[in-house]
């Protein structure tokens, strides 16, 4: 058997939705864009939704919209992808990596007001392989301190906290439609935000600085005109693209009770397993498993977890590491940073994986996976 990390939840109606919008001759950000960001908002309950080529273009977006300066400090947890950290580099300003917890990989509240200074902006939270942070506790020291919250959930959707949609919590949340996401328009992302302000600028920024769109010029009989009010970027999406993702919002729910189905059928099976640390979720909130994240118990085998990767990887098993902490990588390294403090993240980087968990993974290859799991953890005890 061959089973893939990944393969995209893609149907007819996302098939037809994009053929019908290239048979129109409107490819770029238009009407169908703005119908996207609409239901987009509406599915949220939040009060602005503004689309984006990337959840990275968002995360730029929303730093310089609350105005991050150079040398500016912000806050994340130190196991993330580089996206997170990297927008905040855009501006020469610093990320402030903080630790997580062993058996979430969140962001551990108890360790981020040591980690404020006079410098420090805001706060970037990771709602990991889609399980929420903790929101509460963080808005609260966000507020103490005069801070911006800015939510990385590229993870997220659907995913829930104490009964509220991440994206409605308080911060301005960052989704991804990248091809691996819970819901996938090949590239994309989606900003929500409560503030109108910052939503305006955005808009104005994610288009080259530009006071009107393509779709609002071509509707005006002075088509040719605009005004330029500031720097911005090319980070609009297009209506290519918005028009698969109208379609796989619809089955955003649909997806996300496919993922938990799989996600169950683990952890019943890898549960007090000798060998195994299955992931917990806390139990005030819903977590999309966009990921399903596994450690190993390296005390109790003689395997690493490298080695494990490679064994699964011979048997047929596509399987992933999420992630690399940041102070790993070589240009993090150049500028200073290292794992110092940071105990939990290397102790979880160093016995996590992620297996295969997209929503058509049949039941007999969702048992192949578990199989070959506890089959390498039974030749691999102490």
């Amino acid at each position: 058997m061959n089973i893939p990390f990944h393969k995209p939840y893609i149907t007819e109606d996302e098939i037809n939705a994009a053929a019908d919008m290239m048979r129109a001759g409107w490819l770029t950000a238009g009407v169908t864009t703005a119908s996207f960001e609409q239901d987009f908002k509406r599915y949220i309950g939040c009060a602005n939704a503004v689309s984006v080529n990337s959840a990275t273009a968002g995360m730029h977006l929303c730093l310089a919209a609350m105005g991050l300066r150079e040398h500016d400090e912000v806050l994340m947890p130190a196991m993330t992808f580089t996206a997170t950290a990297e927008v905040v580099r855009y501006f020469n300003a610093w990320p402030v990596l903080v630790d997580i917890e062993p058996d979430t990989h969140l962001m551990d509240v108890n360790k981020i007001e040591d980690k404020i200074t006079a410098r420090t902006r805001a706060i970037m939270p990771v709602h990991f392989a889609g399980q929420p942070c903790d929101m509460d506790e963080i808005l609260e020291i966000a507020r103490g301190h005069g801070l911006a919250v800015i939510e990385d959930a590229a993870h997220c959707l659907p995913s829930w906290y104490k009964g509220r949609p991440v994206g409605s919590l308080g911060g301005d949340a960052c989704f991804s439609f990248y091809a691996t996401k819970t819901i996938t328009t090949g590239e994309g992302g989606m900003v929500c935000t409560d503030s109108d302000e910052r939503a305006g600028r955005m808009r104005t920024l994610r288009l080259h600085g530009i006071d009107r769109d393509a779709w609002q010029r071509h509707n005006s009989s002075r088509f040719w005109q605009y005004d330029v009010v500031e720097a911005g970027y090319k980070y609009n999406t297009t209506d290519i693209a918005s028009a698969i993702g109208i379609e796989q919002l619809k089955k955003a729910e649909k997806i996300g009770e496919m993922r938990k189905r799989i996600a169950g059928r683990y952890t019943a099976a890898f549960d007090g397993c000798a060998g195994l640390l299955p992931y917990r979720v806390k139990p005030d909130r819903v977590t999309s498993w966009y990921l399903y994240p596994l450690d190993l118990d390296l005390d109790a085998l003689s395997i690493t977890r490298d080695s494990f990767i490679e064994e699964m990887r011979g048997r047929g098993v596509g399987m992933s590491v999420h992630f690399i902490p940041l102070y790993e990588f070589t240009y993090y390294k150049k500028i200073g940073y290292t794992g110092e403090g940071l105990d939990n993240c290397r102790r979880v980087f160093e016995r996590t994986m992620s297996l295969p968990i997209f929503p058509a993974m049949s039941d007999d290859e969702v048992d192949y996976v578990i199989e070959q799991v506890l089959d390498l953890v039974k030749k691999n005890r102490r």
